[in-house]
């Protein structure tokens, strides 16, 4: 059985609109104001080598569809060669190697592939995917990389949910500039 862990750069009031500046966002790149340190850096470093695959809504696997093949070093040898999964209702001929799109029923599709597969199914961005996921209790753990930063606007990671979702945490950092490394798992 697959474990699905959560990955989400996130401001103070929820927001995990981008981060890393690629989209046409009033705050874009805001995480780039403050630094992770090297504990950040090994951190993100050590979650992607535990990554076995990746489930990522339309939106992001496009994002990282375009940025990733032309990049060279561990990261990028690591998601260029990993099983991808996009969860996509319109994405009918992905390019990406290793990709395989997921259509249906969202909780369905993404229930088989948790079942079918044995190792660590990292989910990054994909608030859409993230909220539905959490909705119905499919994410092993979450791992939130807070930064001390209020944006006032943007997509939220945390949406309305029909009960009362309860976490607890099982590590808690800090590095770099203040920036929170929060992981969390359903109690």
């Amino acid at each position: 059985m697959g474990r699905i862990v959560v990955t989400e750069f996130i401001s103070l009031d929820g927001v995990v609109e981008d981060p890393g500046g690629s989209e046409d966002f009033k705050y874009g790149g805001w995480s780039f104001a403050f630094e992770r340190g090297a504990d950040g850096d090994q951190f993100k470093l050590d979650e992607t080598r535990q990554a076995d695959a990746m489930l990522l809504g339309r939106v992001t696997y496009e994002g990282f569809a375009e940025a990733w093949p032309s990049r060279e070093g561990e990261f990028a040898e690591k998601f260029n060669s990993m099983p991808k999964y996009v969860v996509s209702s319109t994405l009918k001929d992905p390019e990406w190697a290793n990709s395989t799109v997921l259509e249906g029923d969202v909780v369905d599709e993404v229930s088989k592939l948790k079942r079918g597969f044995d190792g660590e199914i990292q989910v990054a961005g994909s608030v859409q995917l993230v909220q539905a996921l959490i909705e119905n209790d499919l994410v092993d753990e979450l791992h939130l990389m807070v930064f001390p930063v209020i944006l006032g606007r943007g997509k939220r990671l945390f949406g309305e949910t029909t009960d009362k979702k309860t976490w607890r945490l099982t590590s808690s950092t800090v590095v770099g500039d203040g920036v929170s490394i929060q992981v969390l798992q359903p109690a």
